[in-house]
């Protein structure tokens, strides 16, 4: 018989006599079994495992044909035979017969999986995965059979009952059974007791619902009964249903309805943290599909929980304490450890996931992963760990792992100590097949004392808060100034350090919502060195630290904010230089807290995570009113982000600008789909119809300022025979309502208008601006893409086409888009837009000078050489050109003007200069909306100076300004340039002039 393995890669028998004696008890259960046994390579495999494993040695010739047929055809073939009787039981089956069958395919199961293991040919995650697999069919055929004694007992009716695939016996069982823990992420070990949470749906299935509870504890208790019931055969599984809500006071089967209200009003951290894994094993899985839909806002937080931190470390505490001075405790040993609740072991490889998790999981769905590998992975991956622990943690894993799996295979124990005697030690060294105990045990202390480090550097050490520049007294407790702390205070540079000391001591006793609770005022208190630190660093300390006594005023409760800012330090400084360089950003942070959380994520140097994570938190939204809830939230906390980036100078104004535009993209074609799908939920569908949405202004050139405003035209198209929608009627509500298809798109814009610009909790998502509509605001709200190709070839102004130089479709699908791309670049190729390009552009601007004079000397968009007289020379030289050089036709204005001097159309100089004032008109425009918005004197205040000159000097290296002066000189000479090249290629602007 050809082995499918390679005999040198297993371990050598740690006990040569045990060894023999399995190889010969082997070789008397038959002919086959001998002929096997007298090969090298079956010698070699009973040798591994009776030289190491009394209970896999037994296990081996109680089900010899198993392991004959996993050595000539492997363990995947071997473990489907197993477990493929389960999935089609007589229903006829009889429970002692049905106990007996799980019993053999436990014993099947567990011998392919321990020889995919320790032959190498199964990872570690496949060897957990068939475990798991195997336990959810056992638990399946167990739950199939009692639903159906159930309905024979006259307490249930199923519809599937006569079937023998236990999925269609447990469909509308009412029935739910949950896998948690490592069942539930399919990490089960293997001698592991599987967690389940039984429920049930009352009305489901239960003739009587007031009786339904009964019915379902009893199947509860005999699922229980069935798995660990040992008999000669053995056991299936060892099962535990403590996991489930409130379980000293419930019974062991739970309703939904009871489930949910218990989570929703008294559910702890450790039960979100059990939740990530949880998934439907038997019963009816659709019902627990949706109940973990249902419980999703109490599991994935919107904001990020570092109040989660503590609690959960908490738990770590207490198995220290409960499991005693050994195994659990403060050092790392190698005899007599627990490789699983022990220093450096795997649960703390698998807090450190679970907690990163659930503060992280909230935004980004990305990160929902329920095996401890993947969401490592996918935690590296977004920045929310370094790298390298990462990876150390994972190798750490999976070394404990397979160690927790030959611990356990020795005997079938629910052990993970390791031995308490050096032999012990070396036998599964032996076991793992390290060469000697020495090397077993300098790679065991070194990846505990990796995880160990890991996981104190993340959870345990407490953060350092204290600031060393601060010398003196610091206290607040009183109701009188502290002298000490007045001077402390005035030393620091606090103007008026009596109002700052009386503003501290109401934080302190509770006068502002949010640090009522008694836990907030702990977390300030530790906060508060560095807070005033931080804040003293501002030009204004006071001023800004008034900013954040209205911030902390809004808050409904502030021990989320507060373990926000003491698990991250670094955030208190860019907080401080907000709050103290931007009132405007102070009062946004004050009406939109929640908008804090984007700091923290702009400081990962993930600036736009908001418009990644976007899309796939509304495609998770479980109703239409959720997902406009998340992206408004989002929304609100990405512009933040963004703008704090740019405040400080850590980005540019053209990444910010792309930015801003990937954010409001994300946000239009992440609602869309919500909003036609409720719209067709009232009013069916109409034939071959769609609706796309598209992007002009700022946000068609990717160029969106603080905030610009959303310039959108919507497009619909359908069949051409279509004259009403259409719609059928589902079970339980009403039919839809037909339209006539020019009333059913209109009505729909108005909702796609209403989705974006519509007030909610967390603020408006943008105001939205549809002036640029084909006919202006006389027009429809949503126009056919017949009557927008006809409109512009037929009639259009120049300013319309100009208009659509930036045109770009943001949302719709991708048919519609090539469509409407097509007709946008057909008008802007028609052959009369060039002739009347550019003088119309010179008329425009003529009047714009006479009717909308510049707001002071720091309105840079319609002041002389200004952008818009940029824009105007980018967008009416495409026109004039676009039939010539059509690849010179681009959305965003730098790009235009670069093509159109590679066209030719413009010197290079031309270009460079140009893009450089409007590089600079943005960064100016944009930075004083962050700081004073409108602002018509001469001299900026000293914080915004400095903001505006440090932003300015990133941008311009070269010739950077030193101070306003030179800056206003720099600004004198852009506008100059720009409006000698605007007369020399499009002409002089006569504001006396008016023609469109």
């Amino acid at each position: 018989m050809p082995a499918c393995f390679a005999p040198e890669r297993l371990p050598r028998p740690f006990d040569p006599a045990a060894a023999t004696v399995a190889r010969e008890t082997f070789a008397e259960r038959g002919a086959a079994e001998a002929a096997f046994a007298a090969t090298a390579a079956g010698a070699a495999l009973l040798d591994a495992l009776g030289g190491h494993s009394p209970y896999l040695a037994d296990l081996a010739a109680r089900e010899s044909a198993t392991l004959l047929l996993m050595a000539e055809r492997g363990p995947d073939e071997a473990f489907a035979r197993a477990i493929d009787p389960l999935g089609r039981i007589d229903p006829e089956t009889p429970r002692p017969a049905l106990a007996t069958l799980l019993r053999q395919a436990k014993r099947q199961g567990a011998l392919t999986a321990a020889f995919g293991d320790i032959t190498g040919l199964w990872p570690l995650d496949r060897v957990t995965g068939a475990l798991s697999d195997l336990a959810e069919a056992s638990i399946d055929a167990a739950c199939a059979h009692l639903l159906r004694h159930a309905a024979e007992r006259g307490e249930l009716r199923l519809s599937g009952a006569s079937r023998a695939d236990p999925r269609i016996v447990g469909r509308n069982s009412g029935l739910v059974v949950l896998g948690m823990g490592k069942l539930g992420g399919r990490e089960l070990n293997y001698s592991s007791d599987v967690d389940l949470m039984v429920l049930f749906e009352p009305t489901a299935a239960a003739y009587h619902a007031d009786q339904a509870q009964a019915v379902y504890v009893r199947i509860a208790r005999d699922l229980v009964r069935l798995l660990e019931e040992r008999t000669a055969e053995g056991y299936v599984f060892r099962t535990d249903l403590r996991l489930r809500p409130d379980p000293a006071a419930t019974p062991l089967a739970v309703s939904i309805p009871a489930a949910i209200t218990y989570y929703e009003s008294m559910g702890q951290n450790w039960e979100r943290a059990a939740m990530i894994k949880a998934r439907p094993v038997a019963g009816d899985r659709a019902a627990g599909e949706s109940f973990l839909r249902e419980i999703r806002p109490f599991v994935w937080r919107r904001h990020l929980d570092f109040a989660a931190v503590a609690d959960i470390h908490s738990i770590k505490r207490q198995i220290h304490a409960h499991k005693g001075a050994k195994g659990a405790n403060a050092t790392i040993e190698v005899e007599g450890h627990d490789v699983k609740l022990g220093r450096g072991g795997i649960r703390e490889i698998e807090f450190t996931a679970q907690v990163l998790q659930l503060i992280w999981g909230g935004r980004d769905p990305g990160l929902r992963d329920p095996t401890t590998l993947g969401a490592l992975s996918s935690l590296a991956a977004a920045g929310k760990i370094d790298r390298r622990a990462a990876a150390d943690l994972a190798d750490a894993y999976v070394f404990l792992r397979n160690l927790e799996h030959r611990l356990q295979m020795v005997a079938d124990r629910q052990t993970h100590r390791m031995p308490e005697d050096a032999e012990g030690v070396a036998r599964i060294a032996s076991f793992l097949g390290f060469k000697d105990a020495d090397a077993f045990r300098a790679a065991f202390t070194g990846h505990m004392v990796k995880v160990e480090r890991h996981y104190g550097r993340m959870f345990e050490a407490e953060p350092t808060l204290a600031s060393e520049e601060i010398k003196g007294s610091l206290v607040f407790t009183g109701v009188e100034d502290d002298p000490a702390t007045i001077a402390t205070l005035r030393s620091m540079g606090y103007m008026n350090p009596s109002g700052v000391a009386a503003l501290i001591r109401g934080w302190h006793h509770g006068h502002t919502r949010a640090t009522r609770s008694e836990r907030a005022r702990e977390i300030l208190t530790a906060l508060m060195p560095a807070l005033l630190g931080a804040f003293a660093k501002q030009r204004d300390p006071d001023a800004a630290l008034a900013r954040l006594d209205g911030v902390l005023g809004r808050l409904a409760a502030g021990v989320q904010v507060l373990s926000l800012l003491s698990r991250n330090p670094a955030l208190l400084d860019r907080l401080a230089g907000i709050l103290g360089a931007a009132p405007q950003l102070a009062d946004f942070l004050a009406s939109h807290t929640a908008a804090l959380e984007g700091l923290l994520v702009g400081a990962s140097g993930t600036i736009g995570n908001a418009a990644q994570t976007l899309p796939a938190q509304l495609k998770d939204a479980r109703h239409i009113e959720e997902a406009f809830e998340a992206a408004r939230r989002l929304v609100q906390e990405g512009k933040f982000e963004i703008d704090a980036a740019a405040l400080e100078g850590s980005i540019d104004v053209d990444a910010a600008g792309e930015a801003r535009s990937a954010l409001a993209d994300a946000a239009i074609s992440s609602l869309l789909p919500h909003v036609t799908a409720a719209f067709a939920e009232r009013h069916g569908k109409v034939k071959g119809g769609a609706l796309a949405v598209v992007a002009l202004g700022k946000l068609g050139g990717r160029e969106m300022l603080p905030g610009s405003d959303l310039d959108l035209v919507l497009i619909y198209d359908h069949a051409a025979e279509a004259e009403m929608s259409e719609g059928k009627a589902k079970r339980g509500q009403p039919a839809p309502r037909p339209l006539p298809v020019s009333q059913y798109f209109a009505r729909l814009a108005h909702q796609v208008i209403g989705a974006i610009n519509a007030p909610g909790a967390e603020g408006r998502l943008y105001e939205v601006d549809m002036r640029l509509r084909p006919s202006g605001s006389k027009g429809p709200v949503a126009v056919s893409l017949s009557s927008f190709q006809r409109y512009h070839a037929e009639e259009s102004w120049t300013w319309e086409r100009m208009a659509l130089t930036r045109a770009r479709v943001v949302a719709g699908p991708p048919g519609l888009k090539r469509k409407i791309e097509a007709a946008i670049r057909a008008a802007l190729l028609r052959p009369d837009a060039a002739e009347k390009a550019i003088p119309d552009a010179v008329a425009m601007r003529a009047r714009m000078l006479r009717d909308l004079p510049p707001d002071g000397p720091w309105d840079v968009k319609l002041g002389r050489g200004g952008l818009v007289e940029v824009e105007f020379v980018a967008q009416a030289l495409q026109i004039a050109h676009a039939r010539q050089y059509p690849g010179a036709l681009a959305t965003t204005t730098r790009l235009a003007l670069a093509r159109l001097a590679e066209a030719g159309v413009l010197e290079a100089d031309e270009a460079a200069g140009l893009i450089a004032a409007e590089r600079l008109w943005r960064t100016v425009s944009g930075l004083l909306r962050l700081t004073v918005g409108r602002w018509k004197e001469e001299v900026l205040p000293d914080s915004v100076a400095a903001a505006l000159l440090n932003v300015c000097r990133r941008l311009t290296p070269n010739e950077a300004p030193v101070d306003l002066p030179a800056l206003q000189a720099q600004m004198a000479r852009r506008a100059n340039e720009v409006r000698a090249v605007f007369e020399r290629r499009l002409g002089r602007p006569d504001i006396n002039e008016d023609r469109a």
